[in-house]
This record gives C-alpha cells, structure tokens and sequence, in this order.
C-alpha cells in the first residue's frame, strides 16, 4: 500500500471508529466508584447548564450519580457530549425511547463531559460516547464504547434487570 493509498484508508475509516477510546480501567466485574454528579436541581432547572444535548429529557438529570447508585435500582449511564459529537446525540435519542420503556425499573443517567468533567475523569473515560449498565449492587454488568442499537441495549437491560430480579429473590429467601 502506498503512503498515499494509507492516508485516503485512514481518513475513511478513522472518522468511521467512532469519538471513543478504550481507556477505561473500569472493566464488567467491578464495583463503580460513587461520585457525586450535578442534577437539574443543582442548575436550577436550566437544562443549558447540565447538557449540550438539543432535545434533553428532565428525567435523565433528576439524579446524581452517587444517588442512583443506592436507589436499588439498576443504572444505564451514558457518557456523551452531543455538543461535539453527532454520535453522541444519535446515541442520546436513542436512549429516550429505552427511558420510556424502563423508566420505572432503571435509572437512566446522562453525564456531559462539559457539565460533568469529574465523572468523566472518575470513569476513565476517553471520548465519547459510552455505556455503562450498572446492577443494582453497583456492578458493572456491561460496558461499551461508541453507538449502539436500540434492540443491543434493550437485550442487555432485560439480562440485568432478569439477573437482579433473581438476586433479590435469592436474597429475600
């Protein structure tokens, strides 16, 4: 291959790979670090002020991070800054018809690097976007750079929310 012929090879698929590098030390297994993240509270309500997002949903900003976390319930955060990234806001878009769906069995989170930096940096996080789907006993369950399908996602919230159904029925025994 020329020099020429791997510059055209790299201008193609390199803007194809995605906003995202696998840099994260958080790995499926491990228990997250709890932090405490800004909330539509703590900006007053101005939706300006904890996202780039175009079209936000409220509900994505109602906790903190370290408040999902003992909420009981299992947590889908998603690391994406739509500001910069177009990805970021298919990928946003996406996961409001998953809220709709699940709203009342996971906690749905979304942290802009602009808004949110210290989760960021506490997740490792390098580029954007990420998912996180984190158990209700503050595991990761399942990670993943860059967008994903609808059906993708979906599969993996009904595996968590099916595998802490039968630890708090387990449990409860």
């Amino acid at each position: 291959m020329t020099f020429r012929n791997l510059l055209l090879f790299m201008s193609v698929t390199l803007p194809l790979s995605g906003c995202f590098e696998d840099a994260s030390r958080l790995q499926v297994g491990m228990v997250v670090p709890s932090i405490r993240t800004k909330t539509l509270l703590d900006v007053g309500g101005d939706l300006t002020k904890i996202t780039s997002y175009r079209y936000p949903d409220e509900r994505m900003y109602a906790y903190s991070l370290d408040q999902a976390l003992v909420s009981g319930k299992p947590v889908l955060l998603e690391f994406a800054t739509p500001g910069h990234c177009t990805v970021c806001d298919t990928q946003l878009q996406m996961l409001k018809g998953l809220l709709e769906k699940y709203q009342d069995q996971v906690v749905f989170l979304h942290m802009d690097q602009y808004q949110n930096p210290q989760a960021f940096k506490t997740y490792t996080v390098i580029g954007d976007p990420w998912t996180f789907v984190i158990d209700n006993k503050q595991t990761v369950r399942y990670k993943q750079a860059g967008r994903m399908l609808y059906s993708e996602l979906e599969a993996v919230i009904q595996g968590v929310l099916k595998s802490s159904q039968v630890t708090t029925s387990a449990s409860a025994s």
